[in-house]
């Protein structure tokens, strides 16, 4: 799939200073009069990168790795979940610094300051949900790897021609699909959206005070306010090969699929406004423009909240066509994918809002009726296409636009 690296489409004529010698001690820096939207996301003072964002790279690469091991029959529910609840030093990964690493995915899954940190019933309802895909998978569908699936039976289907072979539970739905897609939501959108760009989290305590008098972290080259800024950015870019020149290949989350909208001729466009609002997000911060800070804020909001909702309903769409055809392998596939999304929905959020475009209580409803009875076995395209337009109109896109 052809990628371009992202870049600038239009610059502001005025620039700041994001190097000045005195930037880490604590005087008073004025607000600069204009400010350059960066070409790349690189940011230096006093020579030194003031970027960073290991943490996220880090949970990246071990979502990777559990997403692949949930398509290996062999591997067992403890180590599955083991790799999802990771303990610093046990060997879950084939990656040693994973293994070393005291981070995990399941803690930062449902996990935002916004949505979840006065809602603990529904951050642990979350994750129990994951625990319960993690844990079917393991149980019904890898021990039925070898038995062809029927309504209600776990198994294989192989799509026609001689196609991908899928494996799903008794409902038809791919269980790596839903946690794949879905930590697209509960664990990259929600702390992009809820928590690393919550005002609350960025303006905590004296970070403003500190950002404007540029006072670093003890033993780093940067600000608070600025690392929460590049931790927001590295759940979208953390496993670029280059972050700061994003080609939009790092892997097959969030990223990978803010690709696949670019790619479509009706959202062209929308990976560079991305890139852009963060990268500029970033210089606003440095120039203590809070304001132009808050502006991006609602521009990625919007623009990364729709992504979601444009795939979920891509495949939504793609699953009755598939259906249509009587290819039930391929219709679970693009269902599975969709369901991943369309429980991703309740991670979105409205710019200037404090609550996403779909409730927890409506992505509830939608996963019920897709899944109510044998699920994909029995669900149909009447369904599938009132759900679609309920999610298109809600974002202020078609359903045609998205297939």
């Amino acid at each position: 799939m052809k990628r371009v690296v992202l870049g600038l489409t239009v610059v502001t004529a005025m620039a700041f200073n994001a190097c000045s010698s005195d930037n880490d001690v604590a005087l008073s820096i004025p607000q600069e009069p204009g400010i350059e939207q960066p070409t790349s996301y690189e940011f230096t003072r006093d020579g030194e990168s003031t970027v960073s964002f290991g943490g996220q790279t880090t949970r990246i690469a071990m979502a990777t790795e559990l997403v692949s091991a949930l398509k290996v029959s062999t591997t067992t529910e403890t180590e599955l979940n083991n790799m999802f609840a990771h303990v610093e030093g046990n060997i879950d990964f084939t990656d040693a610094d994973l293994n070393a690493s005291g981070k995990n995915i399941r803690s930062k899954v449902a996990a935002s300051k916004d949505y979840f940190s006065a809602n603990t019933t529904g951050s642990n309802a979350i994750k129990a949900e994951f625990d319960a895909w993690i844990s079917e998978q393991a149980t019904t569908v890898f021990p039925n790897w070898a038995v062809e699936a029927t309504a209600g039976t776990a198994g294989f289907k192989q799509e026609a021609g001689g196609g991908s072979i899928r494996y799903v539970n008794g409902k038809g739905l791919e269980l790596n699909q839903a946690v794949a897609k879905g930590l697209i939501g509960g664990l990259m959108a929600d702390q992009i959206l809820n928590n690393y760009l919550s005002i609350t989290v960025l303006d905590e305590s004296d970070n403003r005070v500190n950002n404007t008098n540029k006072v670093v972290e003890s033993g780093k080259t940067y600000t608070t306010m600025e690392h929460k800024w590049d931790e927001a950015f590295g759940y979208l870019y953390g496993a670029e090969a280059n972050p700061a020149y994003p080609t939009l290949t790092g892997d097959s989350f969030l990223n990978n699929y803010l690709g696949k909208v670019d790619e479509d001729g009706d959202f062209a466009g929308i990976a560079n406004t991305v890139f852009n609002a963060f990268a500029l997000g970033r210089a606003a911060i440095i120039a203590n423009d809070y304001d132009l800070r808050d502006e991006q804020i609602a521009i990625l909001r919007e623009q990364i909240s729709k992504v979601i909702a444009i795939r979920a309903v891509h495949y939504l769409q793609g699953g009755k066509n598939a259906l249509a055809t009587g290819d039930m392998a391929k219709t679970f596939h693009q269902l599975s994918e969709g369901f991943g999304f369309i429980y991703s929905l309740q991670f979105t959020r409205e710019p200037d809002t404090d609550s996403p475009y779909v409730f927890d209580t409506e992505v509830n409803d939608f996963t019920t009726q897709l899944l109510q009875g044998n699920g994909f076995w029995e669900v149909t395209p009447a369904t599938l296409n009132t759900m679609s337009e309920d999610i298109a109109t809600r974002f202020g896109f078609t359903v045609q636009q998205a297939l």
